[in-house]
């Protein structure tokens, strides 16, 4: 990037017309679906978008932008989209032309935190899919949807602004105990929550993404859900000897009504245990 914004309503302005970058692995993968007739179909796609935090962005702020007038709910159920737009329109609208990957050129350390985040973000929207199922919520899918994107913002600016993200991670290793907002607001000149909460609005993201950041609405269970499956995924990424972790295991327990060391065998063995 040539010159990089200066503020947060910079940053708001370019993400507005940015073409937002997608995993290598989700251009792979929906280019074999694409070659293959056998096994292209809204859901194989979907799989794949929903993996994705940065391709699932993108299709739900192409969705928003496209929106019928005579639409009244929002769609969150990436199935339901695809089948709504097309395959082929998705293919043709929605491309995974830009690789996120590519962005990092030079800057092999921050390639390795976003792909860290990208990683973090996945296993949250496993983890908290999977517990909205168990306890039969009517809403999974917005459940995790919102969890796949509670890193988007911060897995945008690495692809963005790779440089003053690395001197963010440096100054927080420096001293552990400053909060990641106040160090943002010093390299950055504003939070990545801030930033976040502002995209969310303007993209008309789930409903769900802004009741996160909404200390007011932490009891609601599916705040709860997301909440959980974040801070797991954020200590489990240390290894399984952090030792926050205890502390995740019976918030879960108690959020699933089961007991802690089951709930520690479900996450060690569950579908988000591949990404450790």
């Amino acid at each position: 990037m040539s010159q990089q914004p200066e503020d947060m309503a910079g940053w708001l302005a370019l993400f507005a017309q940015a073409d937002i970058p997608v995993l290598r692995q989700t251009a792979l993968a929906l280019e074999a679906l694409r070659a293959d007739q056998r096994l292209l179909n809204a859901s194989s796609i979907a799989n794949v978008v929903t993996d994705d935090p940065l391709m699932t962005v993108k299709l739900l702020r192409y969705m928003q932008a496209h929106k019928s007038r005579h639409q009244m709910q929002e769609l969150l159920d990436v199935k339901q989209m695809l089948l709504m737009m097309g395959i082929e329109t998705f293919f043709r609208e929605v491309p995974a032309t830009l690789i996120a990957e590519d962005q990092f050129d030079g800057h092999a350390d921050a390639l390795a935190c976003f792909l860290l985040t990208v990683r973090r973000a996945q296993r949250a929207a496993y983890y908290a899919a999977d517990w909205a199922q168990r306890i039969h919520n009517m809403h999974a899918e917005e459940v995790k949807v919102s969890a796949i994107l509670t890193h988007v913002t911060e897995i945008l600016m690495w692809c963005f602004n790779p440089g003053p993200m690395m001197e963010i991670r440096r100054r927080q290793g420096l001293d552990k105990s400053r909060r990641s907002s106040d160090v943002q607001k010093q390299v950055l000149g504003f939070a990545g929550i801030d930033l976040q909460r502002q995209l969310a609005i303007d993209w008309k993201l789930p409903e769900l993404l802004l009741d996160l950041m909404d200390p007011d609405q932490a009891g609601l269970p599916q705040v709860r859900n997301v909440t959980l499956a974040v801070s797991l995924a954020r200590h489990s990424s240390n290894g399984w000897h952090d030792a926050a972790l205890p502390d995740d295991f019976h918030g879960i327990a108690e959020f699933l009504h089961m007991e802690p060391n089951k709930v520690m065998s479900l996450v060690k063995t569950g579908p988000a245990a591949v990404l450790h």
